[in-house]
């Protein structure tokens, strides 16, 4: 059972629709017969991700629109939604995709930060602010997807900002999934994707068309598939596994890391050298 925001002739917005995850959405979408408005910073990337959606679109060049925006400045997120506004009308879906993530230390890469932030955060935040409003005085069903990420909730040495962007966006998403209960019951849900190892050009900025995906990674359409499957289902967190971690692993990391807390361990003890074996014994148990 598909969720009644995704139904034929139902407007979508995907952001970061240019590539990988956001692009999968928008080609799933059309498919579904939904019209779509696709939006992202890459020009080049965003027109062939247009053509694409166009050729799977039920009425073409009609159901699709390309808009590009940098998520990170709230005068693209408006004139994006104006955009949709004229041509589509009401919105049903909206899914806040866009994100970036070259790596910035703690104490280091203070621009890397705040271009992070600005996309991976406050684009999500840009997005909600300026689209949900309309949605839930629209009356009419919709949902609102947020892309995470497992680095946001395990948060692994290697990328602090990417970490502290998507553990935010969980956060938020959490608060919008209680806001929109109060303010729309059931009609609007909140969904928040949560991709693991996933073949995409952020993943893997380097790649050429003939680049083979790694064995350990899933593609975009399976994060894709899980985002439909389960926002049917009526859940809220929509986790994706990977090829090279399974379920089990995943549950134990993630209540491992809750116990650095609860048992007052240093922070990120899973990584730390007096914890290895304890961590090890853990997970073996």
């Amino acid at each position: 059972m598909n969720h009644p925001a995704l139904g034929a002739g139902k407007v979508a917005v995907v952001t970061g629709a240019g590539n990988g995850i956001g692009r999968a959405a928008a080609e799933r979408f059309a498919r579904l017969g939904m019209k779509v408005a696709m939006a992202d910073q890459d020009a080049a990337l965003l027109e062939s991700a247009r053509r694409e959606v166009v050729a799977l679109a039920r009425h073409g060049e009609t159901d699709v629109l390309a808009v590009r925006t940098d998520v990170a400045r709230i005068e693209d997120v408006e004139r994006l939604k104006a955009a949709v506004r004229e041509r589509f009308g009401q919105v049903a879906l909206l899914m806040n995709n866009a994100a970036t993530g070259k790596p910035a230390s703690t104490w280091q890469d203070r621009a890397q930060w705040e271009r992070l932030l600005g996309v991976n955060l406050f684009g999500v935040i840009n997005g909600l602010q300026t689209f949900v409003p309309d949605m839930v005085a629209g009356g009419q069903p919709g949902a609102v997807v947020v892309t995470g990420s497992k680095q946001g909730i395990t948060t692994p040495p290697g990328n602090a900002a990417y970490n502290v962007s998507k553990a935010a966006v969980k956060v938020l998403t959490e608060q919008l999934a209680h806001e929109l209960r109060g303010a729309a019951g059931e009609r609007i849900t909140a969904h928040l994707l949560i991709p693991g190892f996933t073949f995409t050009g952020m993943t893997r900025p380097d790649r050429t068309p003939d680049t083979p995906k790694p064995d350990g990674a899933w593609t975009p359409e399976q994060v894709v598939d899980v985002l439909v499957d389960g926002m049917g289902q009526g859940e809220f967190y929509l986790f994706c596994q990977d090829y090279e971690t399974d379920w089990a692993t995943d549950q134990k990391r993630m209540r491992w890391a809750m116990g650095d807390l609860i048992e007052k361990r240093p922070a990120l003890s899973r990584w730390h050298k007096d914890y290895k074996g304890a961590f090890a014994a853990f997970m073996k148990d």
